[in-house]
C-alpha cells in the first residue's frame, strides 16, 4: 500500500496546496493514506478547527505535529474535536491530547501513526527513543504491521538516530520540522523507511515559510517579532512510502515534490 506524508503546512499557503494538489496526487500515486503535520497550520502557528477542517477536508487522514501544536489558544477545542490529531507523544504525563493512533487505510488496513518531538536544541520534553519504541510497540499489538513516526526535531543527527533505533519495527520515520527536504531517503535492510526531513508546504519565497521582512528584524535586533506566512512560490513538499502491508516492511520511499 502507498502512503502519502506530507511537511510542515505553513498557514494559508499550505493549505492551498494541499486542497488544490492532494486530491490529484492520490489518484496519480495511488496513495491509500496521508498524514500531514499540522503545527503551522494557522497563520504559521497552531491549530484552529477551522483550518482543520480544511485538511481533513482535503483528505488527509492524520495530523501529526510538534512544539507549535500549543501557540493557538483553540488547542484544546481542536484535541476534543479532532481525534485525528496528534501532539508528540513524549509530553510528559497529564499533558492534553495523544500522541499516537491506530487509523485505518482506505482499504481497510490497520495503520499506526506515532508523532514525537526531538530534545536537541527544544523545550524539554521526555524521551523520544524510549517513548516511540513503546507505542510502537503497543500498536503492533493493537493490530498494526504498518507504522508511520513523525519526528519533529530541529538535529539531523537525533532524527537518523531515531529511525536507527527503530530498525525494523516502523515502516517509516519521517523527520519534520527544519522545513527544508533533505537528499537522504533510504531503505534499511530490515524494512524501514526514513528520511530526516521531508520539507515545508507553503511559500517558499520567503524563510522557511515565513515573509522575509520578520526573520531578518529577529536575526538583526534580537528582538521579538511577529511572523507572516510567505505567499509566494507555492510548493508542496512530501515522501511516498510503499509499504507491504501483511509485514509492515517499506519496499520503496520517494520525495514528492509540486508546484501550485
Amino acid at each position: 500500500m502507498k502512503i502519502l506524508m506530507i511537511g510542515d503546512v505553513i498557514g494559508e499557503p499550505g493549505r492551498k496546496a494541499v486542497a488544490k494538489l492532494l486530491p490529484s496526487l492520490k489518484s496519480e500515486l495511488n496513495v491509500e493514506f496521508t498524514t500531514a503535520n499540522v503545527e503551522n497550520l494557522a497563520g504559521g502557528f497552531g491549530v484552529t478547527p477551522e483550518v482543520l477542517r480544511e485538511l481533513a477536508a482535503c483528505g488527509v487522514d492524520a495530523f501529526t505535529s510538534g512544539n507549535h501544536i500549543w501557540d493557538k489558544k483553540q488547542v484544546i477545542e481542536c484535541i476534543e474535536k479532532f481525534p485525528q490529531l496528534l501532539r508528540p507523544a513524549n509530553y510528559p504525563e497529564g499533558a492534553p491530547g495523544r500522541g499516537h493512533s491506530l487509523f485505518t487505510s482506505a482499504s481497510g488496513v490497520p495503520v499506526g501513526v506515532v508523532s514525537l518531538q526531538g530534545r536537541a536544541f527544544m523545550p524539554p520534553i521526555d524521551c523520544p527513543f524510549r517513548t516511540g519504541q513503546r507505542l510502537v510497540r503497543e500498536l503492533k499489538g493493537l493490530g498494526a504491521r504498518v507504522i508511520l513516526v513523525d519526528m519533529h526535531a530541529e538535529a539531523t543527527a537525533e532524527k537518523v538516530a531515531l529511525a536507527a533505533y527503530l530498525d525494523g519495527e516502523a515502516s517509516l520515520v519521517a523527520g519534520t520540522h527544519t522545513h527544508v527536504p533533505t537528499a537522504d531517503a533510504r531503505l534499511s535492510a530490515k524494512g524501514t523507511a526514513a528520511i530526516t526531513d521531508l520539507g515545508m508546504t507553503g511559500g517558499h519565497d520567503g524563510i522557511i515559510g515565513m515573509k522575509k521582512d520578520g526573520p531578518f528584524r529577529k536575526l538583526l535586533l534580537q528582538v521579538p517579532t511577529r511572523y507572516e506566512a510567505a505567499e509566494g512560490d507555492v510548493q508542496l513538499w512530501g515522501a511516498l512510502v510503499d509499504v507491504d502491508e501483511a509485514t509492515g516492511r517499506a519496499l520503496s520511499l520517494a520525495q514528492v515534490h509540486r508546484k501550485l
